[in-house]
């Protein structure tokens, strides 16, 4: 495959700007690095820009990877990033951000004249930022109200060449609402894997697995399982909101029923999914998670938002449902366990294939088309 992108299309210099990468956890750590790995052994010359805690991290990987310290607040943080930006990219082909902020101002800040800028977007900073305050309308809802955001969202989205989305949901909703540079939509990768058929535990195994952040509506989830007695639940990640999901707990008096547990990669993770139930995710609104497809790869039946970004071909053998009450979610959880034995079929079902080299020769074209 290597070979076959080398012949393709000339050696170019790319630099992958994330906010975070390895080894902390989250959707664009996994895309940037697996994205490095393919586009590093087709023969281009790869740079990563990510926050963390030191100048230069000390990384496995043979591409290098220059670390932004976050302290000091956003003004200085986006500074010092500009400034390796200016640094290591002014000679590049291709800065991808993977941020419309943490990196996208950054690189705003830079004025690179060389290389060429794309914004890969699967998520909304700004909507984002609304439900960590306490808003729960979905990202459709919210667009709907006009937030005065979207004039500073303007202002980023025109300053790149080329902007990625990862759903078709996302570009129509985008489209709508903004003023757009060239764009098109690269699906994520979907994760191999033999999936597994999987039987139904008493009491039944809940999971949610990812970043303890607000649009994840985790709150309802623990809400809910006060109304099903016979349902445990193991929190798997961390984030910012952790602390008050342990002190719902308490307040809810469900300590002996709930499980936190750090994050899990590699066969730790592969682990979780076997002894599990069933993936619970009630976010507001959640266009790719990344890991509703893993679980869907290891066979673990998913009950996932109605309101997402995936199509019909990737939420085939999930269950989708409005999953914005405790009410809503615990009758949801109790639909999937009268059913539980045809939902897990379904979901041992072989899923789609969709490989990093398809993302990475499609993320090819792309850059030099440009």
């Amino acid at each position: 495959m290597a070979a076959f992108f080398a012949l393709r299309y000339p050696p170019m210099k790319i630099v992958l700007a994330t906010g975070i990468y390895p080894p902390e956890i989250g959707g664009p750590a996994t895309y940037v690095r697996a994205l490095a790995q393919q586009l590093h052994h087709a023969g281009h010359t790869v740079a990563v820009v990510a926050y963390g805690s030191e100048e230069r991290g000390v990384d496995a990987s043979p591409w290098p990877v220059f670390r932004v310290v976050r302290g000091g607040g956003p003004l200085i943080r986006w500074w010092r990033y500009a400034k390796v930006l200016r640094k290591i990219a002014a000679d590049a082909d291709i800065v991808e951000a993977f941020s419309s902020v943490s990196a996208g101002v950054p690189l705003m800040l830079a004025r690179l004249r060389r290389p060429k800028k794309v914004l890969r977007l699967g998520g909304d900073f700004f909507w984002e930022r609304y439900t960590d305050r306490g808003g729960e309308k979905s990202l459709k809802e919210w667009y709907a109200e006009k937030p005065r955001s979207k004039f500073v969202a303007q202002k980023i989205l025109a300053s790149f060449d080329h902007i990625v989305f990862s759903t078709e949901y996302q570009k129509s909703l985008y489209r709508a609402q903004y003023q757009l540079p060239m764009h098109s939509v690269i699906e994520n990768a979907l994760p191999a894997g033999i999936p597994a058929l999987h039987t139904v535990h008493v009491p039944l195994r809940l999971l949610f697995m990812g970043r303890f952040v607000a649009f994840k509506n985790l709150p309802v989830l623990l809400r809910a399982l006060a109304f099903l007695p016979q349902c445990t639940l193991a929190l798997v990640g961390d984030g910012p909101v952790e602390k008050s999901l342990r002190s719902l707990v308490q307040e809810l008096q469900v300590t002996d029923r709930i499980e936190f547990i750090p994050s899990q990669g590699g066969g730790a993770k592969a682990k979780v999914f076997s002894e599990m139930d069933l993936l619970v995710l009630p976010s507001i609104t959640e266009l790719s998670p990344n890991v509703a497809l893993e679980a869907r790869a290891a066979g673990l039946p998913v009950l996932l938002t109605r309101s997402t970004g995936f199509g019909d071909m990737l939420t085939r053998g999930m269950v989708l449902r409005d999953l914005k009450t405790p009410e809503q979610l615990a009758q949801a959880i109790a639909d999937v366990r009268s059913r539980y034995g045809e939902i897990a079929q379904v979901a041992a079902l072989s899923p789609p294939m969709r490989g990093w080299e398809a993302v990475a020769r499609e993320h090819l074209q792309l850059f030099s088309s440009l």
